[in-house]
Parts: structure tokens; C-alpha cells; sequence
């Protein structure tokens, strides 16, 4: 035995464990942007500990020649012993051996880290579930890309499943194209496919996969890639949260107000159809936070009363002198998985819900379920809000025997500036309801502004004491800081508050039924707004948040010229006064019916974004085509400098795209025979083409023939052309757009079956 034969095996070991560390450092570029979405923890080292482990046995049980299936049971072992050993070891035997209650868990673990990934926005909390899931796939993802690189031999299919895998945190929260990721993520995969081509222990195939231009085609595609990155994605349209949205999309209601991660969600959905018989369409109410514990506020925890029961929701806090509505509104669920039914303020009755124990709360008039969900419910409220003249809300008082001590409570830490700034606001205001109108009219006014960025970047993101000092000093922000300021400030003043969240009225559709307009709501319109007591009134809501809702205020007992005293009459258009938004829309219900083409008219689709979607689209569809044919190109422009591999790799490439079995037990001479008695390929040009191959493999001179470089890449381009026209015209032109060559190698095990065959 030669010198060179026996440093083989330790050359193709070098190979082997440098191709292990190239599909390491690949599976890493994929997983950094999961970062992205979820804040990083001792889950990314675990997902790399897994990998590792995963990669280091199947190259240990390579070195004693196991068969395949071999080598992935064992992997797949390691990764049983790993899962089990840091996330279940206290339900297995000696920690790492499954048993039934591991099995049992599992599915829980999945199912809470689904309803986590579900109900939560970007960046999600590491949690238990969460990192199980994310380490568990990891590992499995190892498994297959091993197994597709080292047995398969099919690299390239395995840099599309990584890149694929990389691009799902980008599809979950769009954001500005990580330039330099992708840059990594590209040169990761070069380096695994320039690692698989040395790895192989035959020189020959060695020698012909690096003189056939194998690193210049993958440099293509990374070149390619990284263009569609940075130029195709920013004409794609991007979803996000309208401007004026309270909450971000989502199939949920997030009732803790930590509403920064709600609004950075993606896309944005229906969640409700409304139609109503009032006068303009309510806002509807999901449930009330009264308690300020912890620097937070907490969800109201009262008990619910059974829908069945005469008095479940209590009685209507007004005087009798002050006139009530009598109202009915009809809420069909589209997309809401919440234990809240969104109803109007104050909701009386409630009929139509299905399943689960739905009850209400008097004290909030909210419904909710202990075991259910508004997923497809169809439901009707009745409602009777109350309105009073302004002059009954400038004579009552916003004080109370019946309020609970919770809405007055004023949490130790607030800061002494906020009730200062309270009573600036207030200062000249008479009544509880003036000075309300005016902190109102302060927060609607050119001083403050929405943004869903500014509280991110200031570092306030949040409705405890801190962010609301903080809110009022830069004064920007979203309905939670707007709504979570107004509450603060009226209990500086001694008045009982509260804050609300539910949805907007929504907007109109240009569908009616039974004479009423139906509403669409949209996740971008969860809302939060507080309510402040008044003794023989209730509740009365505000709307604070700048450039959003309506803002409360009633009018005079002396009606103005013209208008109706009826309080079930809409609005006249004449009116500067619209009434409280617990009670009324934007806009009233009659202009919406007249307006409605008008509206379907300007929310007609942009044209421009979806154009360049489907010119994206054409550019990732015609990226097989122009990767062969670079390959094609290189592949000729080194035939011609002498390689005879490169020119006889072209042919059994040309082969593979349509469907002619090219396996690694066939000689050139006997693959030369066969594809021209069966496939037509000229005999004269194949002939030229194995002479060059077989003098490079057996000559001294080596595998370069510069006296035959141009016959040979003449010939080479004959048969391929020859090939092509050999078969139907679909077979032609799925070799052009979808060639196999790009995924099936010569010589490999599915380049040995012919999926259809040529004619």
C-alpha cells in the first residue's frame, strides 16, 4: 500500500469532521434569528449542545462503518436522552430513560408552548415549554440535514430546508432585512457545500466537482439570494398595526395592559361583525382593570352570576331621572379566542352563547366563561346606556357609597409631579365633570402625540407609576399610556376610576342585515380606555388617546336649533357635541349606510405592493434555471480549459434533469452505450466525450486535455441538447425551471431511479 493510500482515510476523516463543524455552523445561522422572537436564554445554548451532540455521534458511528439506518437510530437516541435528561428527567427512570409519564408530558409541553406562541407577540419569554419545543426541533432538524449532507450526498436540498427554516422567524415578525445574518447565513452554506465536496473520498469525483465550478455556483446562490433579500422584500407588503390602534392583531385579548409586544404583531385579521339598532355603534367592553398592585394593573376578579339568572347583571346604576337607551346589538365572532364576549356598556341581556359556563359580572356588566371560548360564537346583547343631559352630569358628583375601595386606591409609588400636573390641568374647571373634559381636551391636544415606537425607544413601555411619569414627560404614546395617565390623574383628584378594555366600533361594510349595517372589527382595534364614577349616573367613559375614538361630552337640556330632544335620535351631523363613546361611534349609522360605496371605493388595494409580491415571486421561481445554467456555464468554460470531468459531468447532469438514471455502478463506457441506443443522444459527440473522460482518468498526463478542451465541450453541448429533444415537451420544460441536477448528484443513490421516463 502506497503513501497516498494510507493517509486516505485520515484525509477523509479531516473531511468528515470539518464537514460535521460546516453543518454546525450552518444550523446556527438559521437559528440566530430566532432571536428575533424569542428574548435569549439558556435555550440557544441548549439547541447548540443538542446539535453538537447529535453531529458528534453520527461521526463516531460513521468511523466504524455502521450502515445509515444505524447512524440515525443512534442520533436519534441521543436526542431521546438529551430531551429527556433536561427537560423530563423528573418523570423518567434514572433520569434519561423514558417512561409513560414522560411520554404523558410531552404533548402538554407542545400544546402550552403552541398556546404561548398563539396568544404572545415578539419577543416571547423563554419559557419552559417554549425552549422544549425550540431545542426539540433543533435536534431533529440536525438529524435530517446530517442525514441529507453526509449519507445523501445532497447538500444544496439541504441548504434550501436551512434557508427555509431561517426565513420563518422573518415571516412571524417582519422586520428591516437582516443584511448582515443573511450574509452569514450565505457564506454558512457555502462553506457546507465547499466542506461536502472535499469530504468525498474519491479524487476523481473530487477533482470533477472542484473543476466543474461547484464553490462559483454556490456563490451564485448566495448572490442571488442575498439580492431578493435586500431588493425584493421591501416591495413585498408588510402587515403591522394601523396607526391609532390600541393593541396589536391578535387572536386574543391581553387584559394585563402589557400591550408593547400586542402592537409588534404581524399581520392583522376580522375578529367581529357588528350590527346594531342604536343611533351609532357602541364600543364593545371585554373586561375592567380596577386594582393598581405592583406597579400594574390587574383584571377585575369578580364572580360571575349565571346568564340563566334574572339578575345576572344587576341594576343599572342611573337615577331615574336620568333616560336610559334600549338597545339590542348583534356580535358574530369571526376570529376571537377569548374567555371575554365583547358586549356593549351597560349590557343587560345576553343570549346566543354556546358552550363552556358563561356568566356575567354585575359589578363591570362583562360577560366571560370559565371553560370556554368566544371562537365562533353568534350572540345578541341588549343594552341600556345611559344619557344624561349635560346639565345632570355638571351636578353630579363622581363619588359614591357603592364604589369599591380599589378605584380610589393610588399605588405608594406615584409620583407627586402627576397629581401637581393634575391640578394644573384642572385648575379653572368647577365641576368633577369640567375638570375631566379638561384633562381630556389636554391629552386630545397638540402636546401629546400617538406613536407605538416612542415608548419602546424611551424605555416606558408599560402602564405602572414609572411609565406614566415617564409618558407625561416625553408625551407619546399609545392608548395604554393615554388611558393609564387619565385614570392616575382623576384619582389624584379624588374621583373612583378605571380602565376598560375592549374593541372600537370598527368600520363600516358595505353589508347590511335587516336594514342594519354591519360593522367589521379588526384586531388592530383592541382598545383600552378608563371610565370615572358619577353618583346617579355609573360609569361614564373618556376617550384620552390623542387622534383616536370620540370624545366624550353631552349636550344641553335646551336642544340646539333644530335638533331632537329624543335620545334615541342619531346625532346631527350640525352638532359639535358627540355623545360618550360608551355609547356611539365615529360616526353615526345613517352616514355610514350613505357612505358606504364611498368607503369600499377608498380602501380599494394598492396596486404597487401586490405587483412587486408577483415580480418577487418570478424572480425566486426563475432562480433554478439561471443557477443550472451558471453551472452550465462554468461547467463549459472549464471543458474548454482541458477538463474532461467538467464536460462529461455536463452530460450526466443534462441526464439526471430529464429523468435518465445516472448510477454510480454503470462505466462511462456502458452509461455511453446506454443513453445512445435508448435516449438518442448523437453517437459521434458522446464518443468524444468518453474518449476525453476516460484518457483523463488513465493517462499520465491527468485529467486536463487542452489539445480536445473545445471538442469536448462542443460534444458535451451537442448530447445536452440532443437530450432535451429526446423527451415530451413538459419533461423539456421541467428540466429548464426545475432541473434534478441541482438536488441529485451523479452517482448517488436518486440519481440511480429515473422518475419518468425519457423518450
Amino acid at each position: 500500500m502506497s503513501s497516498a493510500d494510507r493517509a486516505r482515510p485520515a484525509r477523509a476523516r479531516g473531511g468528515e469532521r470539518l464537514l460535521a463543524f460546516a453543518i454546525l455552523a450552518a444550523l446556527l445561522a438559521a437559528l440566530l434569528p430566532v432571536v428575533r422572537v424569542i428574548d435569549p436564554g439558556w435555550w440557544l445554548v441548549g439547541a447548540l449542545a443538542l446539535a453538537s451532540l447529535v453531529l458528534a455521534a453520527g461521526y463516531t458511528a460513521r468511523r466504524y462503518r455502521l450502515p445509515a439506518v444505524a447512524v440515525t437510530l443512534i442520533e436519534a437516541g441521543v436526542w431521546v436522552v438529551f430531551m429527556t435528561l433536561t427537560f423530563l428527567s423528573s418523570t423518567a427512570l434514572l433520569w434519561v430513560i423514558p417512561t409513560l409519564d414522560t411520554l404523558r408530558a410531552v404533548p402538554l409541553l407542545v400544546e402550552a408552548a403552541m398556546e404561548q406562541i398563539t396568544v404572545g407577540a415578539a419577543p416571547l419569554e423563554p419559557t419552559l415549554p417554549l425552549a422544549f419545543v425550540v431545542v426539540g426541533a433543533m435536534g431533529l432538524l440536525t438529524i435530517i440535514v446530517d442525514h441529507v449532507v453526509v449519507t445523501a450526498r445532497m447538500p444544496l436540498l439541504a441548504s434550501v430546508g436551512i434557508v427555509a427554516v431561517s426565513l420563518i422567524p422573518a415571516i412571524a415578525a417582519p422586520s428591516d432585512v437582516d443584511v448582515i445574518g443573511f450574509v452569514f447565513l450565505a457564506v454558512t452554506i457555502l462553506f457546507l457545500i465547499r466542506s461536502e465536496t472535499r469530504s468525498r473520498e474519491k479524487p476523481l469525483e473530487r477533482e470533477a466537482e472542484r473543476t466543474a465550478g461547484v464553490p462559483a455556483t454556490a456563490l451564485g446562490i448566495g448572490a442571488i439570494a442575498i439580492v431578493v433579500a435586500v431588493v425584493a422584500t421591501p416591495v413585498l407588503p408588510q402587515p403591522g398595526a394601523r396607526a391609532g390602534a390600541g393593541m396589536g392583531p391578535g387572536p386574543g385579548i391581553d387584559a394585563t395592559l402589557q400591550l408593547g409586544d400586542d402592537l409588534r404583531r404581524p399581520q392583522e385579521t376580522t375578529v367581529l361583525r357588528v350590527r346594531t339598532d342604536a343611533p351609532s355603534v357602541p364600543y364593545l367592553r371585554a373586561t375592567t382593570l380596577s386594582r393598581f398592585e405592583g406597579g400594574v394593573w390587574e383584571p377585575d376578579r369578580s364572580q360571575t352570576v349565571s346568564l340563566d339568572s334574572e339578575r345576572a347583571f344587576g341594576e343599572v346604576d342611573s337615577d331615574e331621572d336620568v333616560r336610559l337607551g334600549d338597545y339590542t346589538a348583534k356580535v358574530d365572532v369571526v376570529n376571537l379566542d377569548s374567555p371575554w364576549a365583547p358586549v356593549p356598556y351597560p349590557a343587560v341581556d345576553v343570549s346566543g352563547l354556546a358552550g363552556g359556563l358563561w356568566g356575567a359580572v354585575p359589578y363591570n356588566h362583562t360577560v366571560a366563561t370559565t371553560s370556554g371560548s368566544t371562537q365562533g360564537q353568534s350572540y345578541e346583547v341588549a343594552f341600556a346606556p345611559a344619557r344624561p343631559s349635560l346639565e345632570q352630569v355638571r351636578a353630579a358628583t363622581s363619588v359614591g357609597s357603592q364604589v369599591r375601595d380599589e378605584t380610589t386606591e393610588l399605588p405608594t409609588d406615584v409620583s407627586p409631579a402627576i397629581a401637581e400636573l393634575a391640578a394644573q390641568v384642572t385648575a379653572e374647571a368647577g365641576t368633577d365633570y369640567d375638570r375631566l373634559t379638561a384633562l381630556q381636551r389636554w391629552f386630545r391636544g397638540t402636546e401629546f402625540r400617538y406613536s407605538l415606537e416612542a415608548p419602546v425607544e424611551e424605555g416606558f413601555d408599560g402602564s405602572g407609576a414609572d411609565a406614566v411619569a415617564r409618558f407625561l414627560e416625553v408625551r407619546q404614546g399609545y392608548c395604554v399610556h393615554f388611558a393609564s395617565a387619565f385614570a392616575l390623574m382623576a384619582r389624584t383628584l379624588n374621583m373612583p376610576s378605571r380602565i376598560v378594555v375592549g374593541y372600537l366600533p370598527g368600520t363600516p361594510s358595505t353589508e347590511s342585515v335587516d336594514g342594519q349595517p354591519v360593522f367589521t372589527v379588526s384586531s388592530s382595534q383592541l382598545h383600552a380606555w378608563p371610565e370615572v364614577f358619577f353618583d346617579g349616573i355609573g360609569w361614564i367613559p373618556f376617550e384620552p388617546t390623542s387622534g383616536l375614538g370620540v370624545p366624550t361630552s353631552f349636550t344641553s337640556e335646551a336642544a340646539l336649533p333644530g335638533q331632537s330632544t329624543d335620545p334615541d335620535a342619531p346625532t346631527p351631523q350640525s352638532s359639535t357635541t358627540p355623545t360618550a363613546p360608551g355609547d356611539t361611534a365615529q360616526i353615526d349609522l345613517e352616514e355610514q349606510r350613505n357612505g358606504a360605496a364611498g368607503s369600499a371605493t377608498r380602501n380599494a388595494l394598492d396596486p404597487l405592493p401586490i405587483l412587486g409580491a408577483v415580480a418577487a415571486m418570478l424572480v425566486l421561481l426563475s432562480l433554478p434555471f439561471l443557477i443550472r445554467e451558471l453551472r452550465r456555464r462554468q461547467q463549459d468554460a472549464a471543458a474548454r480549459n482541458g477538463d474532461a470531468a467538467a464536460a462529461w459531468q455536463a452530460v450526466q447532469e443534462a441526464a439526471i434533469d430529464v429523468g435518465i438514471a445516472v448510477p454510480a455502478s454503470e462505466t462511462p463506457r456502458a452509461f455511453a452505450r446506454r443513453i445512445v441506443d435508448e435516449h438518442g443522444a448523437p453517437a459521434s459527440e458522446m464518443n468524444t466525450v468518453l474518449i476525453a473522460i476516460e484518457r483523463a482518468s488513465y493517462s499520465r498526463a491527468g485529467t486536463r486535455s487542452y489539445w480536445m478542451g473545445d471538442a469536448a465541450a462542443d460534444a458535451a453541448a451537442a448530447v445536452r441538447v440532443a437530450l432535451l429533444a429526446s423527451v415530451p415537451t413538459s419533461r423539456r420544460i421541467l428540466a429548464l425551471v426545475a432541473p434534478r441536477s441541482l438536488i441529485i448528484r451523479p452517482g448517488s443513490v436518486y440519481a440511480g431511479t429515473a422518475p419518468v421516463r425519457a423518450r
